[in-house]
């Protein structure tokens, strides 16, 4: 029964966030409370949800401070040159963008932490998603899949927990495992490619006067970034302005809450007037830099905004340089180093208190998104976990093997690795589960680091999971929806760990016992 109910409530939960008809964060709390009364839990459920809500406070603290520091430091201009530099670097071609955010993501998950990852990647990239009309629902898949992808890396935690549970040294579990890690982000820059072409694609439809195609059609709206309403409410924009919108509002600039509209129907200077088909020269042809101020009024990077400071530049880069530091270097608690960098960043940039305090109600709306949804999440997991549901699909699932199969167990933990590290914490799975599969393996001569290196390939999928707090306050900060991004990453996370488990195979790193 335990079984039925646990796998019964995960995919209701998919099915009502993918299809809209409930929140995350109303799916969160409502579908496990319910399967949670099913199982017989009763009134043990408040409980069960306190004790798993105490491990998210933190994380709760770390993202509440981390979207007020760094949107404040979008506010007042520390990112402008980047984005400045960046689009010079690659143009208007959104093919190259997507690419860009791919390999920048892919690049700061080398720090192992996603929520990081997600933070800069998002504050750099977003900006530009917005000012060429671009899906922020492309960022969050690109970034998300990158960072899963990278997350397999031994300070990351997955191979870490693998090594441990099964008392391997870690890089007999990582090292085999390079070329699939290649694999994966070979696999990884083909999708981001294959989306930026449709992207330049969409926007020549949808938006033909960035290309200088004048255009009779509709303003552009965030609608039309499929996915470009917040994860907690309905609000959009057309032309700067919110429109008929509830909930956290449209579009973000990196934690910010008012969030900067789209680029105007009248954003980008026309060349010729006439319309193009040249691909991407007509890309070439087309100069719409970020050093061109009209092109940029009514965005996040707006040189006109009254938050700027940029007297303050260096001081702002000095302290973010700063507080990635001591992050990285995990000397002091995560939470605390944004809690002291947005009290800094705050008394330095606005010491008004009016303006302080308005700084920070301009950002609540994100941080109500994240926040709700993070302590949301502990309504699932501590269902899971409370009610035994986690334990008895764990055990049901590795029952099912049959002894025939038992040669093809490293093969087959590493598709199992897919879907339940998604359900499931790390912990969970690598500690709960993994070793039950390995001492089976063991019969049948396969090897831990064989079985360690198989379970971690299905980290690209795990890093999508609503249980994940750093995939949440990526969609809260790209402004997205939650099961906008699980249409367009779900299927393209699986296709990424199959490819790592294929090739881990070809290697050798994973045998047929």
């Amino acid at each position: 029964m335990l079984v039925l109910l646990g796998f019964a409530m995960i995919a209701v939960f998919m099915v009502l966030i993918m299809t809209k008809k409930l929140t995350p964060v109303l799916a969160l709390i409502i579908v496990p409370t319910v399967f949670g009364l099913f199982a017989g839990a009763g009134l043990g459920l408040g409980d069960m949800v306190m004790d798993s809500m105490k491990s998210m406070t933190s994380t709760a603290a770390l993202l509440m401070f981390a979207i007020i520091y760094f949107g404040l430091m979008i506010d007042v201009g520390l990112f402008d040159p980047l984005v400045r530099f960046i689009l010079r670097k690659l143009g208007n071609d959104p093919a190259k963008v997507v690419l860009g955010t791919a390999l920048l993501a892919a690049a700061v998950s080398l720090d192992g932490d996603g929520s990081t990852t997600f933070i800069l990647t998002t504050a750099a990239m977003l900006p530009i998603y917005l000012r060429l009309k671009m899906s922020p629902v492309v960022l969050t898949v690109v970034a998300g899949l990158a960072n899963g992808t990278m997350n397999i890396v031994p300070w990351g935690g997955p191979t870490a927990r693998a090594a441990s549970a099964l008392k391997i040294d870690v890089n007999d579990v990582f090292v085999p495992m390079i070329p699939s890690l290649i694999a994966g982000l070979a696999v990884v820059l083909v999708f981001a490619w294959v989306l930026g072409l449709q992207e330049r694609n969409r926007l020549r439809a949808t938006a033909p006067e960035i290309w200088g195609v004048p255009s009779s059609a509709e303003p552009f709206t965030a609608e039309e970034f499929d996915g470009g309403t917040s994860a907690g409410g309905s609000g959009s924009f057309r032309n700067g302005s919110v429109r008929n919108g509830s909930g956290n509002g449209g579009s973000g600039n990196g934690g910010s809450g008012r969030g900067p509209a789209p680029v105007p129907a009248t954003g980008g200077p026309a060349v010729g007037g006439a319309a193009h088909t040249g691909g991407v020269a007509l890309l070439e042809r087309t100069e719409l830099t970020a050093d061109s101020d009209t092109g940029m009024a009514g965005t996040a990077l707006d040189p006109n905004r009254t938050t700027l400071r940029p007297k303050l530049f260096w001081f702002n880069l000095a302290l973010t340089v700063a507080v990635m530091v001591v992050l990285v270097a995990n000397i002091i608690p995560l939470p605390y180093v944004f809690m002291v960098g947005s009290a800094i960043a705050l008394l330095v940039n606005f010491p008004h208190v009016k303006d302080q305090a308005a700084q920070v109600v301009a950002h609540a709306p994100s941080i109500v998104a994240v926040v709700s949804m993070v302590m949301a999440a502990a309504v699932l997991t501590g269902v899971l976990k409370g009610t035994g549901m986690v334990e008895a699909m764990s055990a049901w699932l590795v029952q099912i093997i049959p002894s025939s199969m038992g040669p093809l167990m490293a093969v087959i933990t590493g598709l199992l690795s897919i879907p339940m590290t998604f359900f499931m914490s790390n912990d969970a799975f690598y500690f709960g589960v993994l070793p039950v599969l390995s001492e089976t393996a063991a019969h049948y001569g396969i090897s831990g680091a064989e079985m360690a290196r198989a379970s971690i390939t299905g980290q690209p999928f795990h890093m999508q999971s609503p249980l994940v707090p750093a995939i949440l306050l990526l969609v809260s900060l790209a402004k997205v929806d939650l099961g906008d991004h699980h249409k367009k990453v779900l299927w393209r996370a699986a296709v990424v760990c199959l490819v790592m488990l294929a090739m881990a195979m070809l290697t050798g790193a994973i045998g047929i016992g």
